[in-house]
């Protein structure tokens, strides 16, 4: 980095809603409630499908990988988020920005790619049916894995490195409750259109591709579905797959209205409320989507508390 970013590694300062103290009051307490949800409840799903025997499946697999996605993504932002809600110090290190940055853009990257997954693994249980174990063995769903990881943090390196290479010229202030990639372009005291070019390029890459993905995967799965002679059969296929596209509308329908909009389109404080919504609220809902709609999960997550309760009574 250049002479000009110098005077940042002393850190950063993140605004947030420091304009709104009261407000941070109230948004402490309700990040704190749904952080203690997003940790109870991804923990207990990654869990519960690893002691159950039955769930050992591909689709369980994958909601694993989607519950320890969701801990690893609160827990970069919250903590730090929360120290800057219930003190005067609106300050985050030089590193722990950085960090912050790269992680933030890694994971969000992951789950565009993840959702893309799960939506091949639902088409597949349910339009091949008989090959799908086949298809879907360990081996394959591991590979899937390994490349959504490796492939978002390819993402997260060009995307995070392209932005900390423009200049900054002293600034040091974000306007945001994070170090977010927008709020690091804007700060920038240089033209940054060939980077936000290049942002935009590559969010479509990643965010707009899983969702063409999963759009095909769901066309085939109605036309299956439709086919289907049994109401029993189709009730079945829409509870299975019911979870994951509620997941995928809450997710995909804020992170395009928040990054796929023309830059001047939304106020800065609608801008962090989204981000709010995107990185806080939906992980903490995931785990009520999947356990509400899904009888194994329940049966599974009853017998987890019962051994639970037991171990705590001997």
């Amino acid at each position: 980095m250049g002479q000009n970013n110098h005077s940042s590694l002393h850190g950063f300062i993140l605004l947030g809603f420091s304009d709104h103290p009261k407000l941070e009051i109230v948004l402490s307490g309700v990040v704190t409630i749904f952080y203690l949800i997003t940790l109870v409840g991804n923990t207990a799903i990654i869990l519960a499908s690893l002691l159950n025997s039955h769930l050992h499946t591909p689709m369980y697999f994958f909601i694993r990988n989607l519950s320890f996605l969701d801990l690893c993504f609160t827990t970069s932002i919250i903590p730090q988020m929360l120290v800057n809600l219930w003190g005067s110090d609106k300050s985050i290190t030089f590193v722990g920005c950085i960090i912050q940055l790269y992680v933030y853009m890694w994971m969000g990257s992951i789950e565009c790619l993840l959702l893309a997954v799960m939506s091949y693994d639902r088409f597949t249980a349910i339009c091949k049916p008989l090959h799908y174990l086949v298809i879907m063995n360990p081996h394959l769903c591991l590979k899937m894995i390994v490349m959504v990881w490796g492939v978002s943090l390819a993402d997260s390196l060009v995307l995070c490195t392209l932005t900390l290479d423009l200049p900054r010229c002293e600034n040091n202030i974000l306007d945001h409750f994070l170090c977010e990639l927008p709020a690091m372009v804007k700060i920038s005291c240089v033209d940054t259109t060939a980077v936000e070019m290049s942002v935009f390029a590559l969010g479509i890459v990643i965010v707009l591709t899983p969702l063409f993905l999963i759009l095909i995967s769901y066309g085939y799965i109605a036309q299956a579905v439709l086919r289907m002679k049994s109401k029993a059969g189709q009730r079945k296929a829409i509870n299975t797959c019911g979870s994951h596209l509620t997941v995928v509308s809450i997710f995909y329908g804020t992170i395009i209205y928040l990054y796929l909009q023309p830059g001047n389109s939304a106020s800065k404080d609608q801008g962090k409320f989204l981000t709010l919504f995107y990185t806080i609220i939906t992980p903490s809902l995931n785990p009520l989507i999947y356990t509400l709609r899904n009888k194994d999960m329940k049966s599974a997550l009853k017998k987890l508390v019962k051994v639970d309760y037991k171990s705590t009574k001997m």
